[in-house]
């Protein structure tokens, strides 16, 4: 692993760690053309991050839909981030700095083929992908190294798409860099830079040891949720018992189940080495908790939730990590009409926008009656400020 992590002032564009040599070789950002193939979630964030830190920077993207007009790059044309969309790689293409690869894990792989013959000496090519290594592999077949550096926003959500895409969805993310052996140094230091100004906090890896540590902290889980999921369908009766009482905390643990299935199914078949040797793990794990529950083990069962609390606790809350966080808050209201529309109103006031507001039926794992969920951490903060000065019982996770 290199070590080397990078911290970022919020919305400031003020970067902590950058040298001066960096900053010197970033410093003509607006004059930069880049270059986007896929614009859903995460393409479109960060083609917003990139107009909001300078709005002269040049924004494209390929639209492979020869038959009609994709409507998401149509929006971001008339939202004005992006400055124009071409149905051939060869125009705008050959004069981007930089190009990112948006798609799904194997339609990036894909597209390198055509990029090839296309991009000029200086260009850097990244992807957003969750696997590093089919697509690093693919890089030094086709002999494209000094050109790539694979990239990771760890940030993201359950919804897809351009229109639910965000600049600040990248704020405060971890961002994973996976360089390859021949590309400059120059050209690691202009991605990292751009890659804080946009609010991420950069961080060097090796490609397998991405993949090893995505499996485990992200792969896995989306398996295990959609799995539960589908076991809670399949045991459900025709009355779907199951899935109207499954609110709550059942609904919050499983929140990543709703994600992409194309990509999961991508990132499944490009990752499967290290996601089927902890899947094996985890399944021997379950094994050993089937046996301690036929034995009535006290002391193991009791170790098991023990630690499992003891180490989550100990997970930092500072930064976005791969899954996208949930910011929100419980609290208690009064059973008479109106207590919602008073809480709103008393939040709107202060210019808190609500994500999500609704009453928990469920609340074997919540304290709290109500359930509000906010965009950010900082409008969750002011909520609890405003609400406690009219003195209501409030949970925060």
């Amino acid at each position: 692993m290199q070590d080397s992590v990078f911290h970022s002032n919020n919305n400031k564009n003020k970067v902590q760690g950058i040298s001066n040599d960096e900053g010197r070789i970033c410093h003509n950002i607006a004059d930069l053309q880049i270059g986007f193939i896929g614009l859903g979630l995460i393409g479109g964030s960060i083609a917003r991050a990139l107009k909001n830190i300078n709005s002269k920077i040049r924004l494209i993207a390929y639209d492979h839909n020869t038959d009609k007009a994709n409507s998401d790059l149509q929006a971001a044309l008339s939202d004005k981030v992006l400055n124009n969309v071409t149905k051939s790689l060869e125009e705008g293409f050959s004069d981007c700095d930089i190009i990112f690869l948006c798609a799904p894990v194997l339609a990036n792989i894909a597209y390198l083929h055509k990029l090839k013959p296309i991009i000029k000496p200086e260009c850097i090519l990244t992807d957003v992908g969750s696997v590093k290594g089919n697509i690093h592999s693919e890089v030094e077949q086709l002999n494209l190294e000094a050109q790539f550096i694979g990239g990771h926003p760890m940030t993201g959500s359950e919804k897809t798409g351009y229109h639910n895409s965000y600049a600040l969805l990248l704020e405060n993310a971890y961002y994973i860099l996976t360089p390859t052996k021949k590309v400059s140094q120059d050209k690691v230091a202009k991605l990292k830079h751009i890659v804080s100004l946009m609010g991420s906090i950069p961080v060097l890896l090796e490609a397998k040891e991405h993949d090893e540590i995505t499996a485990t902290i992200s792969h896995l889980p989306h398996i295990i949720a959609a799995q539960l999921v589908n076991l809670v369908r399949n045991s459900d009766d025709k009355s779907e018992k199951m899935r109207i009482l499954a609110a709550g905390g059942f609904k919050d643990i499983t929140r990543i189940a709703s994600s992409s299935p194309i990509m999961w199914q991508n990132i499944c078949l490009t990752n499967s080495t290290s996601i089927r040797r902890l899947l094996n793990n985890y399944i021997e794990s379950l094994k050993e908790f089937s046996n301690a529950l036929s034995q009535k083990d006290e002391d193991y069962l009791y170790q098991i939730f023990d630690t499992a609390s003891d180490y989550r606790s100990s997970i930092p809350n500072t930064a976005k990590g791969i899954l996208a966080r949930v910011y929100e808050i419980y609290l208690d209201i009064t059973d008479e009409a109106g207590a919602i529309a008073t809480i709103a109103t008393q939040l709107a006031v202060n210019q808190i926008s609500i994500k999500n507001i609704g009453i928990i039926h469920n609340r074997e794992f919540a304290e709290g009656v109500l359930r509000i969920e906010f965009y950010d951490q900082e409008s969750a903060d002011k909520a609890v400020n405003v609400l406690n000065h009219f003195h209501y019982n409030i949970y925060v996770r």
